[in-house]
């Protein structure tokens, strides 16, 4: 009994390793894209971006969101009008616009990000990010008219992110969206996926409970 457990406590041991060296080469590519994008980016749509960014931050912090997002926005265009087809300019831009409550208007600006030759700049992890926030405002907007196009952009996301095990919230926006679409099997299987993740995640519980499919013991 001893030397099993000694042999499962390796494994562990092992198996954090490795899901540390992942996390720290991820984080490294991840520094190093953002380093080189700055680096090809003008001086001064940088100096725009920055001041843009600590706007956002204060407006998802502090009670003056709108007021926050405004100055974002302005920051932002200023970059743009001098770097139109930065693609984080454009993510930027759709964070600010939806903070502002402008959901449609920012789809647009993520469309521009993920739509741009430039958008290969994009880590795979930002393209992954962008592409559900794109769907999560899509189906905000109006669900029944974009759930198909939202279902595209979250597969996509799953795609092109390859962080195993990280992607269980865009799962879970994928099942309620083939829930929506009335796709039962695809629904489940999303929704599983993520319990496969997070054993205790009430979103994939309550998703199969409404297919039918779990029920407490």
């Amino acid at each position: 009994m001893a030397t099993a457990a000694m042999l499962q406590l390796g494994i562990l041991i092992i198996t954090l390793s490795l899901f540390f060296i992942m996390h720290t080469i991820r984080s490294q590519t991840t520094q190093t894209r953002t380093r080189t994008r700055s680096k090809n980016r003008p001086p001064e749509p940088n100096r725009h971006l920055t001041q843009a960014s600590r706007h956002l931050a204060r407006a998802r912090s502090t009670s003056h969101r709108a007021q926050h997002a405004k100055s974002a926005l302005m920051e932002i265009d200023k970059a743009l009008s001098i770097w139109p087809r930065d693609p984080w300019a454009h993510i930027l831009r759709g964070q600010a616009l939806e903070l502002m409550g402008h959901r449609a208007a920012a789809i647009k600006s993520l469309d521009a990000a993920l739509s741009s030759p430039a958008a290969k700049s994009l880590s795979a992890e930002e393209r992954a990010n962008a592409l559900m926030r794109r769907a999560e405002m899509k189906v905000g907007v109006n669900r029944r008219r974009r759930v198909e196009s939202a279902i595209e952009d979250l597969v996509e996301a799953v795609e092109v992110d390859g962080r195993k095990g990280s992607e269980w919230e865009v799962m879970c926006l994928l099942g309620k969206c083939y829930e929506w679409k009335g796709m039962k099997e695809e629904a489940k299987d999303a929704f599983q996926k993520v319990l496969q993740v997070h054993p205790h995640s009430e979103e994939a519980r309550d998703g199969l409970r409404r297919l039918g499919l779990f029920t407490d013991k």
